[in-house]
């Protein structure tokens, strides 16, 4: 590309991971001279980090790809990611399209910039670069910064669990970390950016610090020390000065130990929210699904937060409509959700992933079921956190206040997940003030500022 096409755009599809990657990757490349702005602005590339949790996410690339192009028709439209990964020619084939690069390359995207033609020939199929997943075996340090209040931090990525309906091995391989001491050192260079909170993210935290010394490659940039785990690496970000608060994004319930929770419940900084994915409340289907868990042990872990932090905000990951659930195996999920003190859930409605083993599943549940099922899980959502809200009223929590106005408002989240809004106040952003939680309204509650 010439010098002056140096404009770049970025949409991020998908989890908090994905975010983190995508602001890394647009340091670099402003390094590399690519300017960004906005993505409903003309630029010269638009680069789309995807997602491929579910077939929606590949349906909103198809959709983006469009936006992008109606935008600046003779912008080159470039695609990483998941669903680059696993799908290329099929992303190749999508009409503007010009690259797509998968898993191994996405932290060098402007080498395979340099090779994009001076003008975008429509028609034409896209050039990809992807991998065989086994070959990805290094890690690469990301984290967000300059979008939100909060910054996502990436300690781990990639999963070595099995999981029947999970395209997340095939498409970022297998488990790998960072070192304690660079995760230390990122938090501290966030710190002084001015950062208040940080999401620890990755794709299966608990798994943190296993070892990969037989896996490296040529590309290993953070050496992986054996012997690290999960809590010594949160025991070692409790004493970061300047960071106030830390979230763990989402962690399994297997891995999830008595030892973290009281942890957490001593500290100041590590915040009182966990989400823990569940996916079934049935065990004949948890077996399906191939998770490391069951029922008993997802309970055990909600009563032991709950002992210690009763005020805790619990997230839950729920999956819907998955090979073999019956009427009978739904509804047990359904009332074990009901009567578990968590506080909000994520529905995900089942949809076949190609090269997985559920796919081949006999047993399939029709997807007007499927959606029927996570409208009243959406519904059961509603109520949880409407309860779990009102259960507060009256209480005075700190709060991190964001930057965005509202409708004349101020909206940021207590210690333990509480929207909050407030009359808008520039002098808020970025701080943490002590509020008083006066009433609920839809889906956050009004406060007002302790004097």
């Amino acid at each position: 590309m010439t010098e002056k096409s140096k404009t770049i755009a970025y949409h991020t599809l998908g989890c908090k991971l994905n975010f983190a990657e995508t602001s890394t990757i647009a340091r670099n490349l402003e390094k590399e001279g690519y300017n960004k702005v906005k993505f409903d602005e003309a630029a010269d590339i638009y680069l789309i980090n995807t997602c491929s949790v579910t077939e929606n996410a590949d349906k909103e690339t198809r959709t983006i790809v469009k936006r992008a192009l109606r935008i600046s028709p003779s912008a080159k439209i470039v695609v990483t990611g998941c669903y680059a990964q696993l799908k290329p020619e099929e992303i190749a084939s999508i009409n503007g399209v010009d690259l797509v690069v998968g898993t191994n390359d996405k932290f060098n995207l402007a080498k395979y910039f340099e090779k994009l033609p001076e003008e975008k020939v429509h028609g034409e199929k896209a050039v990809f670069y992807s991998c065989d997943i086994s070959e990805v075996n290094f890690f690469k340090s990301s984290y967000s910064l300059g979008e939100r209040t909060r910054a996502f931090l990436k300690v781990q990525d990639g999963c070595d669990y099995s999981c029947t309906y999970c395209t997340i091995p095939l498409a970022r391989g297998k488990s790998r970390s960072d070192s304690i001491e660079n995760v230390v050192k990122q938090a501290n260079e966030l710190a002084e950016a001015g950062v208040k909170e940080i999401v620890l993210t990755g794709v299966n935290i608990g798994d943190f610090g296993i070892d990969l010394e037989s896996q490296r490659g040529p590309l290993q940039e953070t050496p992986l020390k054996q012997n690290e785990n999960f809590f010594e690496l949160i025991q070692a970000l409790d004493k970061v000065e300047g960071i106030e608060r830390f979230r763990i994004s989402s962690i399994e319930p297997n891995l999830l130990k008595d030892e973290m929770i009281d942890f957490v419940s001593q500290s100041k900084k590590f915040m009182p929210h966990f989400h823990i994915p569940l996916q079934s409340g049935a065990d004949e289907i948890l077996k399906g699904m191939k998770r490391r868990y069951l029922r008993d042990t997802y309970v055990s872990r909600v009563e032991k937060i709950k002992s210690v932090m009763p005020h805790a905000c619990i997230g839950v990951d729920v999956i819907v409509g998955f090979p073999g659930e019956t009427d009978e195996l739904f509804k047990q999920t359904a009332d074990f959700l009901s009567s578990l003190d968590v506080s909000y859930l994520h529905i995900f409605t089942y949809s076949e992933r190609a090269n997985t083993e559920a796919a081949s599943m006999t047993e399939k549940i029709p997807m007007r079921i499927r959606q029927e099922r996570n409208k009243i899980l959406r519904q059961l959502s509603e109520k949880k956190r409407a309860l779990f809200y009102a259960e507060h009223i009256g209480q005075t929590r700190n709060v991190l206040f964001e930057s965005e106005e509202h409708d004349g408002l101020l909206e940021g989240f207590s210690d333990n997940y509480v929207k909050v809004k407030v009359p808008f106040d520039s002098g808020l952003i970025n701080n943490i003030i002590p509020i008083k939680l006066v009433s609920t309204s839809e889906d956050f509650v009004i406060g007002e500022i302790k004097n």
